[in-house]
């Protein structure tokens, strides 16, 4: 009868070593799946993106207020604005001709970036221009982001590249853009400014 216990026993132990091996495989898993999921959607496909530019946004005052990427794809440009900081509502956000940003008003970035000489507006029909993109909408906690395309744009080369010959910068403007309005959407002054530069990579 002991040895039927001892055997007993013996299967027990094993039973329960099985169990909690096949515990920590399942936790293994959960704990891999969870990781893939927890890493954003930009950051999961920025490894097969193409080539992209940076602009670090800054206020007349230095103080930091977000990003804009652009990245190349097989039709353009991809854009992907995040801010913080900014004024709560509507705000008009173009890419501009010149990479200069000097303050306070930013002026040095020079007009909307239109290499193909349309007039400014999504809802224009002489538009729009190769910088123009839908309002940034900024909520209560001063964050706000925005994505959109530049069809037929480059990053560099040919007629329609960004980054020529003096560069672009990327504003966020004070007011509501328009859409209209030329040259700029009625979108008032200009509240942060950035340089694009080439990603290493």
């Amino acid at each position: 009868m002991r040895g039927f216990w001892m055997i007993g026993g013996m299967g027990l132990v094993l039973g329960l070593g099985a169990c909690q091996n096949e515990a920590r495989q399942n936790e293994a898993r959960q704990n891999d799946a969870e990781a893939t999921t927890a890493v954003p959607e930009t950051a999961r496909t920025s490894a097969a993106a193409g080539p992209s530019a940076m602009a670090t946004l800054k206020t007349a005052d230095g103080r930091s207020a977000g990003q804009a990427i652009v990245t190349q794809d097989p039709a353009g440009l991809r854009m992907v604005l995040d801010v913080q900081g900014m004024p709560i509502g509507s705000h008009g956000v173009h890419i501009h001709e010149t990479g200069s940003c000097d303050g306070p008003d930013f002026k040095s970035a020079g007009g909307h970036w239109n290499p193909t000489g349309k007039k400014h507006g999504l809802a224009n029909d002489a538009g729009s221009h190769m910088g123009d993109f839908d309002n940034l909408s900024v909520g209560a906690n001063g964050a706000g982001h925005l994505e959109g395309p530049i069809a037929g744009a480059a990053l560099s080369g040919g007629p329609n590249a960004l980054l020529d010959g003096d560069g672009a910068a990327f504003i966020v403007h004070a007011g509501k853009d328009d859409q209209m309005t030329d040259p700029s959407g009625d979108s008032g002054d200009r509240l942060a400014c950035g340089v694009f530069q080439r990603s290493p990579g």
